[in-house]
């Protein structure tokens, strides 16, 4: 059975991990900021052929906030990503990152190469987050950043008004339903997979939620020229908050890299799952992790 277990960060956080109970290769998922390891079905269950692992981050689903309330930036969430694989005794894995996660995902390929033998970006890009969100919405690109971070700040500061407001909303296939065919996530989500996604979601702490997804709007984005290890990058057409031409680029400016794009929203790897998991196969095997 799925394991959660608690190891202490470099600075001293006590962070939240979880470990799945399938065996093969190892595989650490950066996920999305808010979610759970169980919207990733395709990659997590006994048979999915890897040892998976994550962690949850600062001040979310049982991981302590940090005693300096500035240690949220994504060089932080990296240090929690390094500190789980020495906890787990793993010396090099996969790194599949989702959203916010993939900037993560990137900065720990750039600081510690030597441990990541794969990387694949889900949904995300590496840096620059924020200014990539709203394209099929038609905003204008260089309104994207401002509108997203002044949206984001608003949300923060209100947070403690909306947390009961949210925490309180019913969370049943109805609501999944309806979320599903919002346009904002699409209707080739399962209930399944979707419904214990958002009865968990809703929980956050708003405040502190808009507090970290501020925090990793800082992070500028990357020159990628440092990656050196197979890389796949998964793009949704219909992704409202990350553009998929931006993932497109990011993937013509690393040579090796391949490019994925699905008819999907920002939910991928609930929505396709099955396409996700193929991705990952295909990059392993392109990885050291499986012999020649």
């Amino acid at each position: 059975m799925p394991t959660s277990f608690d190891f202490p960060s470099s600075d001293g956080t006590c962070i939240r991990g979880w470990r799945g109970d399938g065996e093969g290769l190892p595989l650490v998922i950066s996920n999305g900021l808010g979610t759970i390891p169980q919207a990733w079905p395709g990659l997590i269950g006994p048979d999915s052929g890897y040892r998976t692992v994550t962690w949850y981050y600062r001040g979310t689903f049982g991981s302590e906030r940090p005693l300096d309330p500035s240690r949220i930036r994504v060089e932080d969430h990296v240090a929690d990503l390094v500190a789980l694989m020495d906890a787990e005794g793993i010396d090099r894995a996969l790194v599949a990152g989702w959203s916010i996660g993939v900037n993560i995902a990137f900065e720990m390929a750039e600081r510690h190469p030597d441990r990541v033998a794969g990387l694949m970006a889900v949904a995300g890009v590496p840096g620059g987050t924020f200014g990539t969100m709203g394209a099929p919405l038609r905003i204008p690109r260089r309104l994207r950043r401002p509108v997203a971070t002044r949206t984001a700040k608003l949300f923060r500061a209100t947070g403690g008004l909306m947390s009961p407001v949210i925490n309180a909303i019913p969370v049943n296939d109805r609501l999944a339903w309806l979320v599903t065919h919002s346009g904002f996530m699409l209707p080739a989500a399962k209930l399944e997979v979707v419904t214990p996604m958002l009865e968990e979601f809703l929980k956050q702490d708003w405040r502190w939620y808009m507090k970290l997804a501020v925090a990793a709007a800082d992070h500028r984005p990357m020159d990628v020229s440092f990656v050196q290890c197979p890389t796949t990058l998964v793009a949704g057409k219909w992704d409202v908050l990350t553009s998929m031409d931006d993932v497109v680029d990011t993937a013509a400016r690393i040579p090796h890299a391949q490019i994925t794009v699905l008819p999907g929203s920002h939910f991928l790897p609930m929505e396709y799952p099955e396409l996700v998991a193929t991705a990952l196969s295909e990059l392993a095997k392109r990885s050291d992790l499986v012999p020649a």
